[in-house]
């Protein structure tokens, strides 16, 4: 099964409790909204913890196939984004573990370039200057986020990025409000003024429409 195309708006209105209550019930095809709105989100969080984009793609078709076959246990009180973020990070911290090694957390620009997280839908239509200034300022922004340590690091994306509240990030890392007000302020501290300042663009660490499209493609063929 390959991905589906869903024009009707009225399914990208249902609120993710319904989407899911229909999933469970047989419309699987569904399962597709929920990739798709919490895509973003997910590359994020997952790149805060490893590098490598093939193994990031990875672990996210493992994160949505999880959350898929446990969907039955999702308690409806909650966000399906904070679940599926923790289902996530647990899944970013095992691979880490088999691989027994940490994370590097100062890897040079020339590795980063070779991680191409800078994919921009659209950019073909950009001014040539405007998109190489536009590329040069997201490469400096996302290698200044690179020096920070994983637990300062999602912190900030969820918090700077994704624009989620304290309360949120404090459900989905299972940490007190108090404790991830303290990992922002480090975090933002460890960067510099400037760098903080143009890290309020919301398109870094963007995962591009192909990209997503390709994901949720391999994820709905898994569990057809």
């Amino acid at each position: 099964m390959g991905v589906i195309k869903i024009n009707n708006t009225d399914y990208f209105k249902m609120s993710d409790s319904t989407v899911i209550k229909r999933i469970i019930s047989g419309e699987k095809e569904l399962y597709e909204i929920l990739m798709k709105r919490n895509n973003q989100k997910l590359y994020r969080v997952i790149r805060s913890y490893i590098k490598e984009t093939s193994e990031i793609e990875d672990i996210m078709q493992n994160t949505y196939i999880k959350a898929y076959e446990k969907l039955y246990q999702f308690k409806h009180t909650a966000q399906f984004s904070t679940w599926l973020i923790r289902i996530g990070i647990n899944e970013a911290l095992a691979r880490i573990k088999t691989k027994s090694k940490l994370v590097n957390i100062y890897d040079n620009s020339e590795t980063l370039s070779s991680n191409s997280i800078l994919e921009l839908p659209g950019s073909k239509q950009m001014n040539p200057e405007k998109e190489m200034i536009r590329m040069e300022a997201k490469q400096i922004l996302e290698l200044a986020i690179d020096k920070l340590g994983p637990k300062y690091k999602t912190v900030y994306m969820l918090k700077e990025v994704e624009g989620m509240s304290i309360l949120e990030i404090s459900d989905c890392l299972n940490l007190t409000k108090s404790n991830i007000k303290v990992r922002l302020h480090r975090a933002r501290l460890m960067l510099k003024d400037v760098l903080y300042e143009l890290s309020i663009s919301k398109d870094v660490f963007e995962f591009g429409s192909s990209r997503c499209d390709n994901l949720v493609e391999r994820v709905m063929k898994a569990i057809a």
